[in-house]
């Protein structure tokens, strides 16, 4: 008789990939709203966006072009098809490697992700359906969630003899109570976009349909800012976490002094006292 039993892995809505071609692009990027926004797309829906070698080293050159990019004043990263933002890691590709293709691999996606936490625009994750491992940790690794309401969030790898090595030891327990994310790290166990809202890791919800026109409104809006002033709260709230109080006070002094004498507080103050809206130049470094 035939086992039929479905492992935990596939309870979470795991699968084996569509046998289909690999698209040429597995990372794309559209520039929209006048070049202002920058949308990354993890391209490989086939495979509900799993993170091969190849997908990363493709996100670091997009992530890398558009840090070098001045017209663009936000980026969001996102996952085509229905299923999955990312599901993380490509464990078909990884269960041959040797131990040393392993950590050449990490290596690459320990860059992934470094690159994309010092990207000194703002980032937004828009999240819809399954959000694990990698792609769990590439959204908390983002400046704020705006997720479907069908989304999920998910840390398996211990349910496969992982410890998490994409940075959410480090970032979930800011994301979320320590206990909550303690908890997902040890069983696997994933939680809804509900739960997640609920708990302060996403700050919206929205209907799958609408997902996208919500997080270009909010990118719009922080596009029409200044990106100097956007810039430099963004590396004070970064620069400041976990420091005493008073040093965090003084990295914040230090970006907000910057702004100050930046032509576009100039602007911003005479547009207010002219009654309309500021018109902020690309920024110059």
């Amino acid at each position: 008789m035939t086992d039929n039993k479905i492992t935990r892995m596939q309870q979470l809505g795991y699968r084996k990939p569509d046998d289909v071609a690999e698209p040429e692009q597995l990372v794309f990027v559209e520039y929209v709203s006048g070049g202002r926004v920058a949308i990354i797309t993890l391209n490989r829906p086939h495979a509900d966006n799993a993170i091969t070698t190849e997908l990363a080293a493709q996100l670091i050159e997009v992530l890398e072009t558009i840090a070098a990019r001045i017209s663009v004043r936000v980026a969001i990263i996102t996952g085509a098809g229905d299923r999955a933002f990312s599901v993380g890691g490509d464990l078909y590709q990884r269960k041959n490697m040797t131990k040393e293709q392993w950590l050449r691999q990490r290596q690459v996606f320990d860059r992934v992700l470094y690159t994309l936490r010092q990207l000194r625009r703002p980032i937004i994750a828009a999240v819809h359906g399954m959000a694990y491992g990698g792609g769990c940790e590439i959204a908390i690794s983002t400046d704020f969630i705006i997720a479907s309401d069908d989304a999920v969030f998910g840390q398996p790898e211990a349910m496969v003899g992982l410890s998490a090595g994409g940075g959410s030891p480090v970032f979930l327990p800011r994301v979320l109570p320590p206990g909550k994310a303690m908890q997902m790290l040890m069983t696997g166990e994933s939680i809804t976009a509900q739960e997640a809202h609920r708990l302060g890791m996403v700050n919206e919800l929205h209907p799958r349909a609408g997902l996208m026109d919500a997080v270009l409104r909010i990118a719009e809006k922080i596009a029409e800012n200044s990106p100097t002033a956007v810039q430099s709260v963004k590396r004070a709230v970064q620069n400041g976490q976990g420091e005493p109080v008073e040093q965090a006070v003084a990295i914040m002094m230090d970006e907000h002094w910057r702004s100050v004498v930046h032509p576009d507080r100039v602007e911003g103050i005479l547009a207010f006292t002219e009654g309309r809206d500021p018109v902020f130049p690309d920024p110059d470094f």
